[in-house]
């Protein structure tokens, strides 16, 4: 073998990086999930462009009924989790609510421990024109942010619930977050549950790539919540989610062929249990 053969099948794959996500405005659509634990980050590395620890893990793992009751440390928890199964993509960390909207700088102080604690590359946070001012103090300060307009859920108690933003009037102000927080620096944005209209408008205006959930297939790239597509979790469904399988279908299946098998003493079977060896036999 070659020494550039040999030095290139033992090179780790580089992980994209926010300069990357930016130059892919326009380009092939950007794939994103979330993920919350080793195994599966290992699973959506290989398929996404960028995965997020999204504070959704709240409600999808820990049984909350928002994502208000996230922490910090929650959240780092799960990013150090996730950053063990990642090699390729770009990994990104919510903000979770109250971490960030004091000032910037408690932004930065607790954006700064989330990178250095989980080895993510970026942050999101919600929020536009309001949030304008910390996400420039942040990005001129080294951390690239990822920012969220629209619906976001940490102020869903504001929306009185999970309901579409940006019809009417309000369109005008969506529009002028998404500005704010380009203009910024945010090298992303994710649109939620906005009017296919908006999103498309939005993704023309601005200079940074779009990543639509619930607002339209022009936008520059798509995330879902990886428990929502596989069909894991059931405690209400968006319009917006595709079920691409219904893993929880077959998971309660498994594990009631399981119970079944255990109270008829079908398992284990004799191919589950060891021997004592006298019969030379090795396990």
């Amino acid at each position: 073998m070659r020494r550039e053969d040999s030095l290139s099948a033992n090179a780790r794959v580089t992980a994209l990086t926010p300069p990357d996500i930016l130059a892919r405005k326009g380009g092939d659509p950007l794939v994103c999930l979330t993920a919350y634990t080793t195994p599966l980050a290992r699973l959506v590395d290989r398929h996404c462009d960028i995965i997020l620890v999204g504070d959704s893990v709240g409600m999808v793992l820990h049984g909350l009924p928002s994502t208000l009751g996230v922490s910090l440390d929650m959240m780092i928890m799960h990013g150090q989790a996730v950053r063990r199964g990642v090699e390729r993509a770009l990994l990104v960390v919510d903000m979770p609510f109250g971490s960030y909207e004091e000032t910037p700088e408690q932004a930065f102080r607790n954006a700064a421990r989330i990178m250095a604690e989980t080895g993510c590359a970026a942050v999101k946070l919600e929020g536009g024109e309001t949030m304008e001012k910390t996400i420039r103090f942040l990005t001129r300060h080294g951390i690239p942010v990822m920012a969220h307009i629209g619906l976001t859920p940490q102020a869903v108690n504001s929306f009185g619930g999970y309901k579409v933003q940006g019809r009417g009037d309000d369109a005008f102000h969506i529009l002028r977050d998404a500005e704010a927080v380009a203009d910024a620096g945010a090298f992303s944005i994710v649109l939620e549950k906005v009017p296919a209209t908006l999103a498309d408008r939005i993704t023309e205006t601005v200079v940074i790539p779009t990543i639509g959930i619930g607002a339209s297939p022009a936008c520059d790239g798509q995330i879902l919540v990886v428990d929502d597509m596989l069909g894991m979790f059931d405690a209400f469904r968006p319009k917006f989610v595709k079920r691409f399988a219904e893993l929880g279908e077959a998971a309660d299946a498994a594990i009631a062929a399981y119970a079944q098998e255990v109270r008829s003493r079908k398992f284990p079977s004799d191919a589950h249990v060891f021997t004592d060896g006298r019969k030379g036999k090795t396990e």
